[in-house]
């Protein structure tokens, strides 16, 4: 009778220093927290995974954020001169926390995600002790009992909703002297004929009567 094969495996962080993919131990944690590490094609979230030590294992170059939502609200907060450091601030559709990620590294106090999801916020940001996760929340209804405390900045990137609907739930829980920084998606806020295939709205014009609407919510 033929048994099966038992499989080694070991920690990832050890592996990624045997297979000379990084320096040390902690490097090796710092690029899976980076979200730089790919185990058979897949993101690898724990440095304390064990995997078999067959498997696939690659370091990938990494976008500074966990997912390309960061740079956008990174060129906002440049191009409006938006000052970060040692705020209170709110992100309204955070899903995996790109825009959560770039307020952190801009030097927010604190960050509260919000969405009506669950569960798809990066590992990372969901065990870091400056992120308070508030998730099954529709941000229509959002209010100061589930922040226990007024932002001083609101980040907002929504999809299928018009955001002149969220804003002032958005208005209710900021500081009077707090900012907004809104992804306005001219798809969900021009109406289905104006909607090209895809999903896309081509016209300069529509782009400019999304955000009028919106600033004028």
């Amino acid at each position: 009778m033929s048994g099966s094969k038992r499989v080694e495996k070991e920690r990832l962080d050890v592996l990624l220093v045997k297979l000379g993919l990084a320096e040390s131990r902690e490097k090796a944690q710092a690029l899976v927290l980076a979200g730089q590490v790919r185990v058979e094609g897949e993101r690898a979230q724990k440095p304390g995974h064990r995997v078999a030590a067959a498997s696939r294992i690659e370091v990938v170059e990494g976008l500074p954020y966990v997912s390309r939502a960061g740079k956008k609200l990174e060129a906002a907060l440049d191009h409006f001169q938006i000052d970060v450091r040692g705020r209170i601030c709110l992100d309204v559709g955070a899903s995996t926390g790109g825009f959560t990620d770039c307020l952190l590294q801009r030097g927010a106090l604190r960050v509260y995600a919000v969405d009506v999801g669950a569960g798809q916020l990066d590992w990372r940001l969901r065990n870091d002790p400056r992120v308070v996760v508030r998730e099954g929340i529709n941000a229509r209804y959002l209010n100061l009992e589930d922040l226990g405390e007024p932002v001083e900045l609101a980040a907002c990137d929504v999809s299928f909703i018009s955001v002149t609907l969220i804003l002032p739930a958005l208005a209710s829980v900021l500081r009077p002297e707090g900012e907004m920084v809104i992804l306005v998606k001219p798809q969900f806020e021009v109406g289905r004929g104006q909607v090209g295939r895809g999903g896309i709205v081509r016209d300069p014009a529509l782009h400019a009567a999304a955000c009028e609407k919106v600033e004028s919510a």
